[in-house]
Parts: structure tokens; C-alpha cells; sequence
């Protein structure tokens, strides 16, 4: 008994200090992605089947995309799985990604009090939506964390020619926290929001929100993904990382992101394979 314990002791401390192969370990990468992704029940539906497949467990770092990218820019993700395109193309331009791969997309929607007292529903253009929102000074819930959705909810505004930062009237309200966080805001006082499709889905204390502007084109959100550039970062984890962005655009991994539904309803819809995605 006494030496099983003295030889369990010595294999403990063999592993903290690094002489025990890297293989006898567990075997994992590290991918920074977005709350949508992991909030949405995504990652939890579709992990198991790729670490099942190859070994590799993968461990999560949900942030905002702007987080995200910047914990991969510091080398501290193995791969990044985003959705601003823009920013997935500087990032692999500037030599931090290898090659940016598209995985699946959804879309935004503007959800808001089921009276709609801005008159903001019932019409697809989502900028004039959004202008109608800004003339009645209805209170409006950003993230306002440099996340994907962040992003474009500014880009929107901005095709509304509107800058609700200084826009009088305090009803323009950042709240710096994850899409959870803002529509539990939303629903609390009444608000509008933008959100993915995904987190909407998934969402449960939504009291009297609803869906008031979809369908919108500008409103389109793609998602990719791009192993971290092992060039600029020899520690990252280069071979199960390529096996994992492998494993998401195959056939497989696409057949799993389409079967991932709640209710029935689809949150996102897999085009690894479109053109131009």
C-alpha cells in the first residue's frame, strides 16, 4: 500500500513538472469563440461527437469576438471561431490566423416589448427600424462589449445614419456584458436589443419580448473559423487544431451543426462549402 501510493506520488509530480510525455496527458485544444456559440448549447450538442471521433477534448473560452481575437492575437487559443468577417480577415492578414475557414451562419433579430411602442415591427427594413427606435427615445440595450453582435449592431446604426453613443435622451443603454446579459435587460425594462437567432432561440426569461425586425439581408451573420498561426506561436497546438477546423467543415461536422435544434427549430445552418461565405 505504502509503496502504490509512494509510486502514484511520483507520477503526480512527474506530471507537474512536465516529464511525463505530452501523449499521457490529456489531449485538448484550447478555441476562442463567441457567447452565441457557447450560450446557444451549440459547442455542448456538437463537441462530444469531435472529441468521440479524435481523442481531443476541446475547451471553450466564450468571450465577445473582440475579446476573443484579442486572446488569440496574445497566442493564448489554439483556434479562433468567430463571426465579423472584417476582423477574421485582418486577423489572418496580419499574420496571427493561418487561413480563415467559414463554418455556418444565422441572422440578427431586433426584439423589443410585444406593444412595440416605437412602431419599430412590422416592416423589414431594419434602419428604418432603428431610426424609429432612436425618434421615440425608446430605451435600447447594447452590449457594448466589442463583440460580433456589438459590431454590427454599431454598423447598423450607422446605415441609419444615426450615432446613438451621442444621441441625447440617455436611452441608449451599453451595458458591457454578453447577449444573455442584454436580453435579460431588455426583458426586465422593456426594452429593445439586438441579438443572434441562436441566443434568442435558446433564451427562456423573455416575458414580453419579442421578435419585431427580421429578414433584413444586412442582417446576415457568418461565422469562421481559423486555426492560430503556430509561425507566431510555436506552443499552439498546430495538428489538432488543423484536425478540428478539419472536422467542422467536413461533412460530418456540418451534418452535426445542422441537427443541433431546439424545439424542432434550427439555430444554425451550416455553408463551410458556400462561395464567398
Amino acid at each position: 500500500m505504502l509503496r502504490r501510493t509512494f509510486v502514484a506520488a511520483l507520477a503526480a509530480a512527474a506530471v507537474l513538472a512536465g516529464t511525463i510525455p505530452a501523449a499521457a496527458q490529456e489531449r485538448f485544444i484550447t478555441v476562442a469563440s463567441t457567447t452565441s456559440t457557447a450560450d446557444s448549447g451549440l459547442f455542448g450538442a456538437i463537441l462530444p461527437h469531435f472529441t468521440r471521433k479524435t481523442g481531443i477534448a476541446v475547451r471553450v473560452v466564450a468571450r465577445g469576438t473582440g475579446q476573443a481575437i484579442d486572446m488569440a492575437r496574445r497566442g493564448d487559443a489554439d483556434v479562433l471561431f468567430v463571426h465579423h468577417k472584417p476582423s477574421e480577415e485582418a486577423f489572418v492578414a496580419e499574420g496571427f490566423g493561418v487561413e480563415r475557414r467559414p463554418v455556418m451562419y444565422n441572422d440578427f433579430v431586433i426584439v423589443g416589448p410585444a406593444a412595440d411602442p416605437a412602431g419599430a415591427g412590422g416592416q423589414p427594413d431594419v434602419a428604418r427600424a432603428l431610426a424609429r427606435i432612436a425618434a421615440a427615445k425608446a430605451d435600447f440595450i447594447s452590449r457594448g462589449d466589442d463583440s460580433g453582435t456589438n459590431k454590427a449592431e454599431l454598423a447598423l446604426w450607422k446605415t441609419a445614419g444615426i450615432d446613438p453613443k451621442t444621441a441625447p435622451g440617455g436611452w441608449y443603454k451599453a451595458i458591457g456584458q454578453g447577449m444573455g446579459a442584454a436580453l435579460n435587460t431588455a426583458a426586465a425594462t422593456g426594452g429593445y436589443t439586438l441579438s443572434d437567432r441562436g441566443t434568442w432561440i435558446s433564451f427562456r426569461n423573455r416575458r414580453d419580448l419579442r421578435i419585431l425586425v427580421e429578414g433584413d439581408q444586412r442582417l446576415f451573420n457568418q461565422y469562421g473559423v481559423i486555426p492560430v498561426n503556430p509561425a507566431k506561436f510555436p506552443h499552439v497546438k498546430a495538428q489538432d487544431s488543423r484536425a478540428f477546423v478539419d472536422w467542422l467543415v467536413s461533412a460530418e461536422g456540418q451534418q452535426a451543426i445542422a441537427d443541433y435544434r431546439i424545439e424542432g427549430e434550427a439555430l444554425f445552418f451550416p455553408n463551410a462549402n458556400e462561395p464567398g461565405a
